[in-house]
């Protein structure tokens, strides 16, 4: 727990800074606490965009006009500030630019080399992108296992569950629940690794308040959204890859983008190498440029005393909740996960119950918090 005294700082410092890039909040009198969802871009963020927009002239970058080659070069800029926001040495990491991680997932399970005897192991928290990874995986007849979960909703009995799993597979779980909020050990990654397992490591909610440093811990693959880091630009994702990771991957089609060349008569084609043979269609280059400066942002934002705040915030409203009851002293809140701040991020779960213990259907709440 902060000490009051540092709180009070940290709850100062973010008021001046929700003040500054937020205000348009309180303008519009809302409450927003859908940040699971989207973050809210900084005010500060896209002052200068229409600067930048108006001050350059952007093509599509798959041509080669002096327009092509500068969206090219803020597409280029995109993929070296997501590297460095994760700390991910090039020589190790490779930027496959999706429009968001669910497009990412879509591109590893697609392309995966499922056969009889690969395997994939899917936490039971998972966002629903990463759950549907195991539709191609059984399409094409690999085992699909299941890491259980605790009372707390924290992964239990998931070094058993690799152990089994051991040879070639995959194994695909989230930093941080997109759910409950329960940040699981990134210890996991090694371990998978051990029982000869690649890993994809779903981050899209982690990063949005917390640091990955791809430099310590090194996942073969890499989800995540732009903007749930900044809010701004939307339309931007990654799949962050190792480049032996991804050249084993197997594209099952092609598209405008990925190919060097096509030969329709014999049905042949020659996929481009590297990062943009993933790249299906064109990238969303208007976009690209805006992605340094929103990182660059995200990172000089004092990131840890805004995790410090947002710990103490969840600590406080874990309270809260807790303290509600009904007259009976019977609890009118549970709460699904963990009910303190331990081995948790800033996201809160809960169910309501009238006094007789029966579930207050969601609608009913969201109408009466309108």
């Amino acid at each position: 727990m902060l000490t009051t005294e540092r709180a009070a700082a940290d709850d100062a410092w973010f008021a001046g800074w929700r003040a500054r890039e937020l205000g348009r909040i309180e303008r519009a009198g809302l409450t927003y606490l859908d940040y699971a969802g989207a973050a809210l871009h900084p005010a500060s963020l896209i002052l200068d965009e229409p600067v930048r927009l108006d001050g350059t002239v952007l093509g599509n970058p798959h041509s080669e006009h002096r327009a092509s080659q500068a969206a090219t070069r803020d597409v280029e800029a995109a993929r070296r500030a997501i590297l460095d926001f994760l700390k991910a040495d090039p020589a190790e990491y490779g930027v496959v630019l999706t429009p968001n991680a669910s497009a990412a997932c879509r591109l590893v399970g697609e392309s995966y080399p499922w056969r009889r005897g690969t395997t994939l192991v899917l936490s039971r928290d998972n966002h629903n992108s990463v759950n549907g990874i195991g539709e191609f995986a059984r399409r094409d007849e690999a085992r699909v296992l299941l890491v259980g979960l605790d009372g707390e909703l924290r992964l239990t009995g998931a070094a058993d569950t690799l152990r089994a799993a051991a040879g070639p597979g995959l194994f695909a779980f989230p930093a941080q629940s997109n759910f409950s909020g329960v940040r699981h050990p990134l210890e996991l990654i090694a371990a998978a690794h051990d029982q000869g397992l690649e890993v994809l490591l779903d981050a899209a909610s982690y990063v949005a308040t917390s640091g990955l440093d791809l430099g310590a811990v090194h996942p073969d693959y890499v989800v995540l959204s732009v903007y749930k880091i900044t809010g701004y630009p939307a339309g931007v994702g990654a799949l962050v890859a190792r480049w032996d990771a991804l050249a084993r991957l197997e594209r099952p089609w092609f598209a405008g983008g990925t190919v060097d060349w096509v030969a329709t008569g014999p049905g042949r084609h020659q996929l481009r190498q590297g990062v943009e043979r993933f790249e299906d269609g064109t990238p969303a280059f208007l976009l690209a440029g805006a992605v340094p400066g929103a990182l660059d942002l995200a990172a000089a934002a004092d990131r840890p005393r805004l995790a410090r705040h947002l710990e103490e915030l969840t600590r406080r409203l874990l309270a809260g909740l807790a303290g509600i009851r009904h007259p009976d002293g019977r609890s009118a809140i549970r709460i699904h996960g963990p009910v303190t701040t331990v081995g948790r991020g800033p996201i809160v779960s809960f169910t309501i119950e009238d006094a007789y213990g029966a579930v207050v259907p969601y609608w009913t709440a969201e109408t009466a918090s309108r």
